[in-house]
């Protein structure tokens, strides 16, 4: 393990996890816990606190656990520091500047510019992966019967989780059509001594791997890396094109090739300076059911069936620390994951559409609920026609909401937006209301992995658009007043906030008991008997929603609404349903709990970070 006060070389160009944590704990964002913490739900708690504290806490090094013998770190990406100081930058945009270099490289004309080609395309083959014969993470070799997951301190992180999963697993795959490896990261749940589960959503490069061999009616091999240098562990959570190595987006990150070594009992190679390494093969026709787990949206994924994964070989460095993420309702570790893709990618997306100047993934949108777009705008309706592309490319294809501006707005000034979408918003004009997939993870759509969405065009208006219909000005509404109307007007009414409530569209926050009926149209109707202003925007929370953080009400929002259902236009004021849904909401699935930590472990979590000086 390494010891306090090492310090490495230049940051980013790290072999191994050890040589991060060093650099870690030189900068001083690292918190050695030397008392020994269980891995079931304790860890967890403490990381989820430092999680939330200012700018994300700091990395947290749990030197003993319980009932194992190997330290666990958590957090270690979780503050645009550290996620900096991963991969080796001063800023994240600067990645992607280097990446935009690559893809936006002309063909060489005269020989002097061929020269200079051939000099920069040999730098670039210093990205692709070698291989060699031996390496640390085989170090301790454990085989067949030997297997014992039960050695790792896997961690249990959510009262309701099915069990212990491994949360920040590299699991690399082989294509059985092209042979192309890919790595991404899926969760595994433990299931016994040499089992475990393998949650590959649908629309992932695994998962279409997997149905190549089910087709074939063959095994697929299948290895896993714990503890990987920062930059291998990113490249797993990219969203690369399929077939393209997220090893060597490892390697172009690094500025070093990662040095890859052969599996002991399937055909694959893994990062040989991992911490831990899982090798083994999951059946074409056995599946499990896998879950509950709390999940990066704040809500329990729910139980569903996924393929079974065999262990055949436990390997690891002869002094391995185990590396784990603690998901949950943002802000969380995942977050500043996110923060890179969306910095590193920008080049990317502009390659599609070059008229994007910028965007923003908010956490409340849990990277796949909402993306705010800054577009350059030449000609009428333009940011229509980008809303659709963005839905038809990659994983933006899952996005929910999309809204555009103009190229000079503060895409970090989310009280700006806010004014500007309520001082200017045209309802018929401006909405763009359609259907199309989602992620697997959206729990409001009426059917899995497709659903409503919704794209706002704020952009200015050009020439040859229609002029916006704004409603006329009107007296602010008091506050106040409408609470006790809609007190008077039935019990179900719990509380009230106006936002701007002299703007265009005054924003009305109502928290309400739905009492086994819908919000339309018995409360909503209620609401509009008040005569608010023309042009308001009502949304409707559940009476456990406490209307004064923003922040928590629009991660509820984007969670919890359906675009074409909850979402309904009556005398030119707009209603939002974003309470929890059921069958009087002609809601068939099953809706997930909030991911909610035992209270009784929180308290005693508080108390022990407080002493150790985690918040």
């Amino acid at each position: 393990m390494p010891k306090p006060g090492k310090k490495t070389g230049r940051p980013g160009r790290y072999r191994n996890l050890r040589e991060f944590i060093e650099t870690l704990e030189a900068a001083g964002e690292l918190i050695r816990i030397t008392e020994t913490c269980s891995p079931r739900l304790e860890i967890s708690a403490i990381t989820d606190l430092a999680s939330k504290g200012e700018g994300g806490g700091k990395a947290l090094l749990f030197e003993q656990v319980a009932g194992s013998d190997f330290p666990v770190l958590t957090n270690a990406f979780g503050s645009s520091k550290r996620i900096a100081l991963a991969l080796g930058t001063e800023d994240l945009p600067s990645l992607g500047r280097r990446l935009q270099g690559i893809i936006q490289q002309k063909p060489p004309r005269g020989i002097a510019e061929k020269i200079a080609f051939l000099i920069e395309a040999f730098g670039w083959s210093r990205f692709i992966p070698r291989r060699v014969k031996r390496a640390p993470c085989q170090g301790v070799v454990f085989l067949g019967d030997e297997v014992d997951l039960g050695r790792l301190p896997v961690l249990h992180t959510w009262p309701r989780d099915a069990g212990p999963f491994v949360t920040l697993p590299v699991v690399f795959t082989r294509s059985l059509a092209s042979g192309r490896r890919n790595a991404g990261m899926y969760r595994l749940q433990i299931f016994d001594r040499n089992t475990t589960g393998i949650h590959w959503h649908i629309h992932k490069d695994g998962a279409h791997y997997f149905h190549e061999y089910r087709k074939a009616r063959r095994r697929m091999e299948v290895a896993v890396a714990i503890g990987t240098d920062p930059a291998v562990t990113y490249a797993a959570t990219a969203p690369m094109p399929r077939g393209v190595d997220e090893m060597l987006l490892a390697g172009f990150i690094r500025r070093a090739p990662v040095a890859m070594v052969k599996c002991l009992t399937v055909d694959l190679e893994v990062p040989a300076e991992a911490e831990f390494i899982l090798e083994g093969y999951v059946d074409p026709d056995e599946l499990r059911i896998e879950g509950p787990f709390g999940d990066h949206t704040g809500y329990y994924s729910l139980a569903d069936l996924y393929p079974v994964f065999h262990v055949t070989a436990l390997t690891h460095r002869k002094d391995p620390v185990y590396s784990a993420t603690v998901v949950g309702r943002p802000p969380m570790e995942d977050c500043y994951l996110a923060l890179a893709t969306e910095r590193i990618f920008l080049p990317l997306l502009q390659t599609i559409q070059p008229e994007i100047k910028d965007y923003l993934l908010p956490w409340e949108g849990v990277f796949h609920n909402l993306t705010l777009v800054a577009i350059e705008k030449t000609y009428p309706r333009q940011a229509w026609k980008v809303m659709q592309a963005l839905w038809g490319s990659g994983q933006m294809s899952f996005c929910k909401t999309i809204l555009l501006v103009d190229e000079d707005a503060d895409l970090q000034n989310s009280a700006g937006l806010l004014r500007q979408l309520l001082e200017t918003l045209d309802f018929r004009r401006d909405l763009n209301i359609t259907e199309g997939i989602l992620d697997v993870l959206d729990h409001s759509a009426p059917q899995a992995c497709f659903g409503g969405k919704l794209g706002i065009d704020l952009t200015a208006v050009g020439a040859g658009e229609e002029e916006r219909r704004i409603p006329p000005p009107h007296d602010p509404p008091d506050e106040e007043a409408f609470r006790s109307g809609l007190a008077g007007l039935s019990e179900r009414f719990i509380s009230c906030r106006i936002i701007f409530p002299a703007a265009a569209h005054p924003l009305f926050l109502l928290s309400v008991r739905k009492g086994g009926e819908k919000i339309f149209p018995a409360l909503g109707r209620l609401f509009l008997s008040l005569d608010p202003p023309p042009g308001a925007i009502a949304v409707f929370f559940d009476e456990r929603d406490e209307l004064d953080d923003g922040s928590v009400l629009l991660w509820r929002v984007l969670n919890n609404t359906d675009p074409r259902r909850d979402m309904t236009l009556e005398n030119e004021r707009l209603l939002i349903d974003a309470t929890q849904k059921g069958p009087e909401d002609g809601f068939l699935r099953e809706w997930p709990e909030d991911v909610i930590m035992d209270g009784e472990i929180e308290k005693k979590a508080r108390e022990k970070a407080k002493r150790w000086g985690v918040i």
